[in-house]
Formats: structure tokens, sequence, C-alpha cells
């Protein structure tokens, strides 16, 4: 709404600013909080063994979560801040993470684990309202507008929340509240952790424009450099400049990131609804040994699917669009990628139209790396039926109850028969905890 009524400011047209200034009342009015786990692959692996009676809390001591090295999945995942005192970053090889502290705890990641503590936060947070919208599996967005007249003021409540999840689930939440999705995100990375912050409106100057521009959602590293050489370095230096200059360097992103950089958004808390500039969710893994046959590498593009369309659903998205990319053991990528017919989350649909594009594209060689991406993500609320697929509900049906296996009852708990001896894992890529030596189905 707000990039389309910024048009008729900038003609200087009476009209259009009483719009924009009716506007800006309206979004106003609004309350919203932004509610982000404190480290939050850690502090769930770490609350979990301590159920389950582990004798240390992985967050008081140098540990990290990250993969198996000897399966080249040496990555660190999540940090403690005992291990961020070693100089340990997230996204360094583990090996060199040990380097810097011998005695560094390495977790496996466990994906499944963290869904049942996004879901036990998720159930908390609805007794406060029922206007709430995952954002990634450690954050939620409520739309709290209304609800203070019932139950109370936001601040007070936004403690409330954050007491609750800290005594009955054992981690720790930071809470930003605001009058949109964009401030109130902000806003929760602005004091960590265990916190609740606000930053509306009037605030943005004095908490927000003195960040670097990197700390402005949707603001990478690429962004950035371009920045830097035309002079802006801050998120006010950003919101202080001619949106026409920034539309001639950046094309329509200078538009959006100037708007964010004067705390201008006005997204609905969609409940189960997608979410904005969420382009697409995709999985990829480096195999430990080179797949040199199709049959083989059919069986990666299933692991990695299996996770890629959890993540569909559990995101209530249906993906139009799917792409497998190859990395050679010579180091050479190439991928292919091909519409569905009819957008889609069901694991077996994707996975089928993953191996026609991974036949097409293949020439031989021995592969190192494979992934898969789907993209042009839609709502999975309502989805339109071809009349080839009439089947469509019962696999859907089929998948949420695997789903729902997983999540109570672990990753392993239920995978395809065709992994038995293998050397490969059900489900590999993404987030997911190495998969233990198996001979036969649980």
């Amino acid at each position: 709404m707000f990039l389309h009524i910024l048009n008729y400011v900038f003609t200087e047209h009476t009209f259009g600013i009483i719009i924009l200034l009716q506007g800006e009342k309206m979004m106003e009015d609004r309350i919203i909080f932004h509610i982000d786990a404190n480290s939050a692959f850690l502090s769930w692996s770490a609350v979990n063994a301590l159920q389950h009676g582990a004798p240390v809390d992985f967050r008081e001591v140098p540990s990290i979560v990250g993969g198996n090295q000897a399966t080249r999945h040496g990555i660190v995942l999540a940090k403690s801040i005992p291990a961020k005192k070693y100089g340990i970053q997230t996204g360094e090889p583990i090996i060199q993470a040990r380097q810097k502290c011998p005695s560094l705890l390495v977790i496996p990641p466990e994906y499944y684990v963290y869904m049942r503590c996004n879901a036990a936060m998720c159930d908390i947070v609805k007794d406060f309202s029922d206007r709430i919208q995952v954002f990634s599996i450690d954050e939620v967005f409520v739309d709290y507008t209304g609800m203070e007249k019932i139950l109370g003021d936001a601040q007070a409540v936004a403690h409330q929340i954050k007491d609750r999840i800290k005594n009955e689930l054992g981690f720790t939440v930071s809470v930003g509240i605001s009058s949109n999705k964009l401030l109130a995100k902000m806003a929760s990375d602005l004091k960590k952790p265990d916190a609740v912050t606000t930053l509306y409106r009037d605030e943005i100057e004095e908490k927000m424009w003195v960040l670097p521009v990197r700390d402005l959602y949707m603001v990478g590293a690429a962004t950035e450099k371009k920045l830097a050489k035309m002079g802006i370095y801050s998120i006010g230096d950003l919101a202080n400049s001619e949106v026409e200059f920034l539309k001639d360097k950046l094309m329509s992103w200078g538009e959006v990131i100037w708007c964010f950089a004067n705390g201008i958004e006005d997204s609905p808390v969609k409940p189960g609804g997608a979410i904005p500039y969420v382009k697409g969710v995709g999985n990829s893994c480096t195999i430990h040994f080179d797949v040199e046959d199709r049959e083989t590498a059919h069986k990666v593009l299933l692991s990695l699917v299996e996770t890629v369309g959890m993540r569909l659903r559990q995101g209530a998205f249906c993906a139009k669009l799917v792409q497998v990319s190859v990395k050679t053991s010579e180091l050479k990528t190439y991928s292919h990628q091909r519409k569905f017919y009819v957008p889609t989350d069901c694991t077996n649909a994707i996975f089928e139209e993953a191996c026609r594009l991974f036949d097409e594209v293949w020439k031989g060689e021995p592969i190192r790396h494979l992934g898969v991406r789907v993209s042009e993500l839609c709502g999975n609320d309502f989805v339109q039926l071809s009349l080839l697929e009439n089947n469509y509900e019962k696999q859907r049906q089929v998948d949420r109850a695997v789903d729902d296996i997983r999540i109570k009852f672990g990753s392993f708990s239920v995978f395809r028969a065709g992994f038995l001896h293998s050397r490969l894992s059900p489900l590999q890529g993404g987030i997911v905890e190495d998969f233990p030596a198996m001979t036969s189905i649980l």
C-alpha cells in the first residue's frame, strides 16, 4: 500500500499527501510483537539435553551446533556465548573453530527438536492472541491490536509472554513491539537476550537510524557495498537519501529499502500466510562419497526433498517452481528448473519433478554436491487441483501424518525403506541430526 501511496507524494498532490497521512494513522494504531528465540538452535538443544539428564548446560560452556566433519558437513550453525568469546563465528568450518577452542563441545543439529520447541512457544503465544504468523522456526509475529482492552498494556503482556516461555520451556526470547512487522523485528534485535524493546515511529531516529545500514532488514553484504559507494553507511543515511536517486542506482529495490529505513511497511500478520520477501525454500548437501550412478543420485534428491517438503508445509506454502543444482567432483556447477502445472507442497510431486530435471541435465560426471530449491511460493490454504492429480489430497494427508510422527518421535522414527543399507541418510541437508546406523525400520 505505502509503495503506491508514495508515488502520489512524489507528484506533490495534496490529495496524495492526505492519503499518506491517513494510511500512516491507521498503521500507527496497530500493535505488533516480534518474538525471537535467543540462540535458538543451541538453546533448544541444551533444554532437550537437560530434560534427558545431561550433566551440563550447553549454553554455559564453549559449544556449537554443527554438522559431521566426517561427512563433509563441518559448519558452525549456532554458538554459545562462551564460544563467542573465543571468536567463533556462525558459518565457519568446525575444524577452524576447534583450533580456536580445543575443548569446544560440538552438538549435532536436531531439526525435529527445534520444531517441537517452536510449537510449544506458539502454544504459549496463542494464549494472548489468535493472530500469529510463524516467520521462521525461531521467530513469530503477533498482532496484539485491540487485545490491550482485554489483557492490558502491550509492554506488560510482552513481559508476561517472555517470562512464561522462560519459566515453562526453559529458554529465553526477545520481544520487539511496534506498529508494524518491520519495526517490531528491528526492535527485537536491539536488545538481547531475554528483553522487551519498543521501536515506534517517533523512536526511529534515536534507536534505528544510528545503526549501520547492514543492520537493516533485507540489506545484505552485496547491497551494503553498493550503498557504501554512494556514501551511505548508516540506516539514517539511507532514510535521508533521495528515493529517486536510490531507484536510479538500485531500481525498485532502492525504493523498498528506503521505505524500510523510514519504518514504512504495512503487511498484515496473517495466520498461516506467506512471509513477505521469502523467495523460496532450499536444501543442499555435500555427499560423503562421489555419486556416480543415477539411482544413488535420485536417493540423495529424495533425502533433500523430504525436508524441503516438510518446511513448505510447516510454513503453509505451496511452490510453483523447482530447481535442481549439481556440483561435480571437479567443482563444476550447473542447474535446471521447471514450473509445476499446479502449485504443490507434496513431497512425492516435488521429488518426481526433481528427478526429471536431474536426468535431463546430468552429464554423467561424479557428483560431489546436490541441491533442491522450490520458489514462487503461494499459500496452501487454497489449491487448484488438476484432473490428472486424483490422489493429491490423500498424499497431503500422508505427508502431514509423517511430519507429525517425526516431530513427536524424532527425525528417523519413520523413513523410506529404500534408504536401508544405502550409506545415505533418509533426510539430508538443512537442519537435521546425523542419521544413526540402522539396519531395520523402527
